[in-house]
């Protein structure tokens, strides 16, 4: 029985999988009591996936309020595409989404890897660093950053308050991140206005589609979940990977042996360690039933997309990292209307960090036990809080 099993608490944090495992196969929809209130959790692959895009599990808060009052409730604080429903979710996705096209990322890889190899350029010639802190944190700042206009010398506030609102934090002390996140953007914004340049907020501040453009809100909230999801995932991603690899030598070693098996690896290790523990809140505009299970209107729904990458109904030997497997259909970027929009961005990301890591620095190695790593409490995003390696000497 599942009754007492710890989900969010304790030793969770380190190794959730055993957790996942257990209320996967015992109470694959599950209602839990969060810090916010109780929610229902759904664990296996199958529900997460047709989850994602259904339609009766709405963006709206309003929905978990009496119909009576749920019209004259006041919609969200900021228009956050990913919190928003059709038609007012495919209008800004429409408007964004020709700057994120498959072409434009793949472009941005030559700057990626030499962000990449100057960030490797500053580490020391020997010893001991936090390639969290002194790697995996500050490409994907510096990248999205970059992308998006933000000056080099606001990166750190900018990434500062992004960690605040994602991770274990005080509703007070989110909310006073997230308002001066806005007033920074909405300050930059209006900079751009008068001054463009050829960064992602003054082509969000141009786009027009049939007339149709971004309002001064819209830019606000797109800037503030591109920085947030830009960074906060792949910062985690490459954390994740690059433990994987090092507590899996002949992983490893196969990666070194084949570098062209890097873009899947990377897809491994979004299955095997999801940078996303669980999504932002679903609710339920009526009763939903998955696995012999009702979750009733009005309901708070959350989808673990943790525990269903490793759901061994989807992949085989799901506990084992394969970086060779064909690891398609997980869902480490969601799926549907809110698949992420910076997906490739990601990929291309967590394969010239990691690739170019192991290649400049062969000996790299654990520098603490594994069972040592402290990860971030949060229930959205899974990652580690640092990751003390030896660097051994530099390549070439």
């Amino acid at each position: 029985m599942t009754a007492t099993l710890d989900l969010f608490d304790g030793r969770f944090w380190n190794d959730p999988y055993p957790a996942y495992d257990a209320v996967r196969t015992d109470e694959p929809v599950r209602k839990v009591d969060m810090p916010d209130g109780p929610a229902w959790i759904m664990f296996r692959h199958a529900d997460v996936r047709a989850a994602l895009a259904d339609q009766r599990l709405s963006k709206d808060w309003r929905y978990t309020l009496p119909p009576e009052e749920r019209a004259a409730a006041p919609g969200q604080f900021l228009p956050m595409m990913l919190l928003m429903d059709p038609p007012g979710h495919t209008r800004l996705r429409k408007l964004v989404s020709r700057s994120f096209t498959l072409r434009r990322m793949e472009a941005l890889r030559p700057r990626v890897e030499e962000i990449a190899a100057q960030l490797l350029d500053d580490l020391p010639a020997t010893g001991t660093v936090d390639i969290m802190a002194s790697y995996a944190f500050l490409l994907p700042v510096y990248v999205i950053c970059e992308l998006l206009g933000v000056p080099a010398e606001d990166r750190d506030d900018f990434a500062a308050w992004s960690n605040v609102m994602v991770d274990e934090s005080t509703r007070d002390q989110a909310m006073e991140a997230g308002a001066k996140l806005h007033a920074y953007l909405t300050a930059l914004i209006e900079t751009k206005r008068e001054t463009p340049d050829d960064a992602l907020i003054s082509a969000l501040i141009q786009e027009v589609d049939d007339g149709d453009r971004f309002s001064q809100e819209e830019l606000v909230a797109m800037a503030m979940i591109l920085l947030i999801a830009g960074h906060e995932t792949t910062v985690n991603l490459i954390g994740n990977g690059v433990l994987a690899l090092l507590t899996h030598p002949e992983q490893l070693a196969l990666v070194k042996e084949k570098p062209e098996l890097m873009a899947s690896a990377v897809e491994e290790f979004l299955r095997w360690d999801s940078p996303v523990h669980t999504t932002p809140a679903r609710f339920a505009a009526e009763d939903v039933e998955y696995s012999g299970v009702t979750i009733p209107a009005r309901s708070i729904v959350l989808l673990s997309l943790a525990a269903a990458n490793r759901d061994p109904e989807r992949f085989e030997e799901p506990e084992e990292l394969k970086i060779d497997r064909e690891a398609a259909g997980h869902v480490a970027f969601g799926h549907g209307l809110h698949h992420c929009l910076g997906a490739q961005l990601a990929r291309i990301e967590g394969q010239e960090a990691i690739g170019l890591l192991f290649s400049r620095r062969p000996d790299l190695a654990l520098a603490v036990d594994a069972e040592d790593l402290i990860y971030r409490r949060s229930t959205l995003v899974r990652g580690l809080k640092t990751l003390p390696v030896e660097l051994g000497a530099a390549s070439g």
